[in-house]
């Protein structure tokens, strides 16, 4: 998450200082990863001056190049070699003078020195824009008003802009955090807690003038499960065009590209709120109605960017009724985009499921800022005053006249109830708390008191806190706010030692695998899910079988450890390897004729080949079946399993009977 310090500011009723802010953020568990400067053009313009051509004439010994004479409202003029063919006298230009650093779009820095240029002496650089990196023009030298001054500094015309980011490493059920606004109310909750009291200033707070003259659209919402909330508002009027520039800079210094004024201001209010916005051409919803529906798997659907995509039966999209315009809280279309001749917008505010927008999402391979926005969780309550706050900007920047908000909640969400128990927080923080500064800390951060008594609290829970479910989520808050680093840590800590009930299986499974070993056996690993060709149809019946299976060779929960481990054998005899001892200690997987699962840990021991290699002296054994029952017959004499006896069962096996019991097979 990318957080602006500039930005941040605007949303706290007091200065903090990046550093101290950097450290308040890690403390409350919003990690500061990276703190650095951002400028719109890098080195800040510094040393760059306006300069007025006084004279131009050919350089002597080259025919491209001039002589020219430049005030910059130095004690003298410079002389300047340039090579833009552009270059006149009177014009108000860039200059580097020597020991300024440029940094040319794309390049390294340079720094400006005394030169010879074809025998001529050049005290600085007459600059393009693309060689100070405002634009990747190269077309020709700047030229500038003729009012301005000479002399005067270059970052005053192109209004720098100089910022602090940080990037913040989120955990996945903190999307309250996931906005300026957000990060900025759980700051004012920790100074509210450590010093006075104070809340974050609030973004919603112009009213918005509504216009009978302009006709809201119908909204109908057909999958209320995918969609909860649907808010919407037509504007009349609006002038698509390029951003102001503080718009512009805001969204450069995150990382986001400037497109256009209606769309940008949608990706604005996002960061500021948290709240995913979307602006259709109103001109290309037909009948002025707009349906949150599904389509049939197989619709076939083009985005923004210009690619047909396939659409799945659960895939949510916004749309007029007859055709899709949009794929809800991913991802626009091209024909229902916002484009430079659109003078009438519809715009969406809404609240859509998050399991429904992560699988389209994932399936179409669209990461959107909106989707990520959604599969954590936003704010239920949120979209109406998002909508307005959104609608007012868009007035203010490109004009226009707003209907009346439709808003569709078919089923208004309750607030979830939390009781927190006093004696509870002392137990789970380890520290006592007063009550008031318990107090302080929830309703700072929008929880609710709905009743209080001497041993606790009951709290309704806000909307922008989906996660906060059970009492060990509020003691989490408090700890937060408090500060993380400020957890006791006890002088003293009581344990009381466990018994592992596994602990006596796991030694004999780690001395059986040590006696094999010993004996030159090599321990393998085989794969649990496997082929359901390598078994019959009887076998089959009592397996478990896999319901979404990767591959059409792995389909079932093995039932014998048996086919896995010849697949490693005729691996290894397929490369020339046939003198093989290996074992295994794994699981087998099956079900009762009443359908319940279960699951077996076996040792399987496989041999072939020579036990023993052939020598210059004597020719090696053969791993034979009398091999094979010397070694079971040790294992469980290791194990001390006493009383038993071999019985031959069919013609290539014997199976080791104890107490009527089968414990060990040799095939």
């Amino acid at each position: 998450m990318t957080i602006s310090y500039r930005w941040l500011s605007e949303y706290l009723p007091q200065t903090v200082r990046p550093e101290e802010l950097s450290n308040i953020l890690t403390s409350i568990g919003l990690e500061v990863e990276s703190l650095e400067n951002f400028e719109n053009f890098k080195g800040g313009l510094a040393g760059l001056v306006v300069g007025e051509v006084l004279e131009v004439i050919p350089h002597p010994n080259a025919d491209k190049l001039k002589l020219t004479k430049v005030d910059t409202g130095g004690a003298a003029p410079l002389g300047i070699v340039c090579g833009a063919s552009n270059v006149m006298v009177g014009q108000k230009v860039v200059v580097a003078v020597v020991g300024t650093t440029i940094y040319p779009k794309g390049k390294e820095p340079m720094t400006m020195k005394l030169v010879k240029i074809r025998g001529e002496q050049s005290e600085g650089m007459i600059c393009a824009e693309d060689e100070i990196g405002v634009s990747d023009d190269h077309a020709g030298i700047i030229v500038l008003d003729a009012a301005i001054k000479a002399g005067t500094p270059v970052a005053e015309i192109y209004e720098y802009y100089q910022d602090w980011i940080y990037e913040i490493g989120l955990t996945p059920n903190r999307m309250d955090a996931m906005s300026h606004y957000g990060v900025a109310k759980d700051v004012c909750a920790y100074l509210s807690y450590h010093n006075s009291p104070v809340s974050a200033v609030s973004p919603f707070t112009q009213n918005l003038v509504h216009d009978t003259s302009v006709a809201p659209f119908k909204v109908l919402i057909e999958d209320e499960k995918g969609c909860a909330r649907y808010s919407g508002l037509v504007i009349e009027g609006v002038t698509v065009k390029e951003s102001p520039t503080w718009l512009k800079n805001r969204l450069q210094s995150i990382g986001v590209r400037s497109i256009n004024n209606i769309v940008d201001i949608t990706n604005y209010i996002l960061h500021e709120t948290g709240q995913p916005l979307h602006a259709f051409d109103a001109s290309e919803i037909k009948e002025n109605k707009v349906v949150v529906k599904k389509y049939a798997a197989g619709t076939k659907f083009t985005t923004l960017d210009g690619v047909e995509r396939t659409l799945q039966a659960n895939d949510l999209m916004i749309t007029d009724g007859a055709k899709p315009l949009c794929i809800a809280g991913v991802f626009g279309g091209l024909q229902s985009g916002v484009k430079a001749t659109t003078t009438n917008i519809f715009l969406e505010s809404a609240w859509f499921e998050n399991v429904h927008i992560r699988k389209t999402s994932l399936h179409h391979g669209l990461r959107t800022d909106a989707a990520t926005r959604f599969e954590k969780g936003v704010d239920v309550d949120g979209t109406v005053k998002v909508l307005l706050r959104a609608a007012k900007m868009i007035q203010e920047i490109a004009g226009g006249k707003c209907s009346e908000v439709v808003d569709v909640y078919p089923n208004p969400a309750k607030k979830s109830v939390v009781h927190l128990s006093f004696n509870y927080l002392k137990k789970l923080s380890g520290k006592t708390y007063p009550v008031d500064k318990v107090k302080t800390i929830l309703t700072s951060l929008g929880f609710e008191i709905s009743n209080e008594t001497v041993d606790g609290i009951e709290l309704a829970v806000p909307y922008h806190k989906p996660d906060i479910s059970i009492p060990a989520d509020i003691v989490e808050e408090v700890l937060r706010i408090d500060g993380l680093d400020n957890i006791e840590i006890p002088s003293v800590i009581t344990m009381s030692p466990s018994i592992d009930p596994l602990e006596k299986k796991e030694k004999f499974k780690d001395k059986i695998a040590q006696f094999l070993v010993g004996r030159g056996y090599t321990e393998i690993l085989t794969n649990s899910i496997t082929n359901s060709a390598y078994f019959s149809e009887e076998v089959l019946a009592g397996a478990v079988k896999m319901l979404n299976n990767l591959s059409a060779d792995l389909d079932v929960m093995r039932p014998s450890m048996l086919e896995t481990g010849l697949e490693t054998i005729a691996y290894n005899l397929n490369r020339q390897l046939s003198s093989i001892a290996l074992f295994e200690i794994g699981k087998v997987y099956g079900q009762s004729t009443k359908g319940a699962y279960y699951e077996s840990e076996q040792l399987s021991i496989y041999l072939s080949g020579k036990q023993q290699q052939d020598g210059w002296r004597t020719k090696g054994i053969l791993s034979d079946f009398f091999v094979a029952k010397g070694i079971a017959t040790a294992i469980f004499n290791l194990l001390g399993m006493q009383g038993g006896a071999w019985k031959q069962t069919s013609a290539n096996q014997i199976d080791y009977v104890i107490s009527k019991k089968t414990t060990g097979t040799v095939q």
